[in-house]
């Protein structure tokens, strides 16, 4: 399996943020993209999530799974908001995405605990804190299979023992054949990666 793109280019609100861009991201790889505010790094997850259409050039997932139907559906897209609704409960919440994603072996109550929050799902996820919503967003990668997890700033707003507890899960992701494209701009954690610099905005 391989993510490919040829001569990408990408635009917001009728601007071009890149164009020409060429990768190929391998089973058990992970690409960091990296650049300035408004460069596009966020607009390039959301065009392979297929959120937004590109601009220009080829976008494929080689050899995918014969379960997933086209690249939007083999992608996990983790972006700036957490997507969950707050009068919900954690559980309700992951339930929904989980029906709406496709199952896994990993159960929700297995999920959170890989997080270290086995003891709070009956909470309605708007009563958690800033670092609990995004664990728990974290949480909604495990509970679906998708090989290809889109990762928008995924560290924001977890302390160091969280940020470790993930760069943990982000290996097994990888060592079971999974793909990793994340925007950051900051480490990860994932050594080996490889790394697409995006240019400042014009």
């Amino acid at each position: 399996m391989r993510l490919i793109a040829e001569n990408l280019g990408g635009e917001r609100g009728g601007e071009l943020l890149f164009s020409g861009l060429g990768f190929a991201v391998a089973a058990g790889e992970a690409l960091l993209v990296t650049g300035p505010n408004g460069s596009g790094k966020s607009t390039l997850l959301r065009i392979i999530a297929g959120l937004l259409a590109q601009a220009e050039g080829r976008l494929w997932l080689d050899d995918a799974p014969a379960a997933f139907e086209g690249l939007s559906a083999a992608t996990h897209y983790l972006g700036h908001l957490n997507a969950m609704k707050p009068i919900l409960s954690v559980d309700e919440n992951l339930r929904f995405w989980q029906s709406f994603n496709g199952t896994s072996q990993c159960s929700i109550t297995e999920a959170l605990e890989r997080v270290s929050l086995g003891e709070i799902g009956h909470l309605p996820f708007g009563y958690l804190s800033t670092g609990q919503k995004r664990r728990v967003s974290i949480a909604r990668l495990l509970i679906s299979d998708r090989p290809v997890w889109l990762l928008d700033e995924p560290t924001a707003g977890l302390d160091k023992a969280s940020e470790t507890q993930f760069a943990g899960l982000m290996h097994h992701h990888l060592t079971s054949g999974g793909i990793i494209v994340a925007a950051t701009h900051l480490p990860l954690g994932l050594e080996g990666s490889k790394e697409l610099a995006l240019g400042a905005a014009a």
